[in-house]
Formats: structure tokens, sequence, C-alpha cells
């Protein structure tokens, strides 16, 4: 399998380490090869946070080149320009105009709504992103999780 790369960017406090935990978590109990960095701004709530995950048969590096991602997820749209030149040439660029923001159950619900939506892309069963979610968030928010990553899967492009 060949390495695929995740950039999860935005700014503190709206989930992007959180997101991009549960898609490592994802990948590693699948039994992939995984490596996770993240870059963390002045401030840890507003500042710019980016988190890459990269995963594989065999990842040589956390840190994703410029121009090599597969996937940029982005959680603010002010943080697009700051991101994008990570993004590949017929890459994804997933943005919250992507969601349907009305239809989740609270706004700090969107992290999930996003993986919902990159779940869509990927090759992995439902099954293995519910387990993921559930292992990595309280089970108060389980029910709410599951609503949000509806949102996104069903939301359109």
């Amino acid at each position: 399998m060949k390495v695929t790369s995740v950039k999860f960017a935005g700014i503190g406090g709206t989930g992007v380490v959180k997101a991009s935990d549960v898609f490592a978590e994802l990948v590693f109990d699948l039994g992939l090869d995984v490596k996770k960095a993240e870059v963390h701004g002045m401030s840890q709530r507003g500042g710019s946070v980016a988190s890459e995950v990269r995963y594989g048969d065999k990842v040589q590096s956390p840190m994703i080149p410029d121009k090599t991602a597969d996937f940029l997820v982005v959680f603010a749209e002010d943080q697009v320009p700051v991101n994008e030149i990570s993004l590949k040439d017929g890459g994804i660029l997933l943005t919250p105009k992507d969601i349907e923001i009305d239809k989740l159950p609270t706004e700090k619900a969107l992290n999930v709504a996003m993986l919902g939506k990159l779940s869509t892309y990927l090759d992995f069963s439902l099954e293995n992103w519910q387990k993921a979610l559930e292992k990595l968030f309280d089970p108060k928010f389980h029910a709410g999780n599951q609503v949000a990553f509806n949102v996104g899967r069903e939301s359109r492009l």
C-alpha cells in the first residue's frame, strides 16, 4: 500500500488534534504503519494548529512535504491559504463549506463531521470509524458524534 498523507488544519480549540488522533487511531487499529506530527501556533486556543497523519505499509516520516498531501482537511476557512501549499495537484480539499453546519448537534462537533466527510473518500469501514470515535471520546459524546459523523457523510460538496 502506498503512503497516504492527510493534513488537518485550523485554529486551536476546534478539535483539529482530536480529529487527527481519531484518524491515526483508526489506521493504527487496522495494522497499518502510521506516523503523526503536530504544530501548534503561538497560542493553544485561537492560534494556528496543524496535524499531519501519514499511513501505509511503511512510513518513513510523519511530516508531509509541500505539495504531496492527498487530503487537506481544514476546520477554519481562513486557514486554507496558510495550508494549501501542502496539497498535491489533484489532492482533495475539505472545508467547513462542505458541511451543513446547521444540522450539527453542536458547533464543536464540526471536527467529527469533517471526519465523516473524509470517510467518504477512504476505503475504511464505518464500523472501524465508529470504533475509533468511541475509543477516543467520552461515552457522553457518542450519540452526538454519530449524528455529526453522518452529517459529514451526507453533506454535499
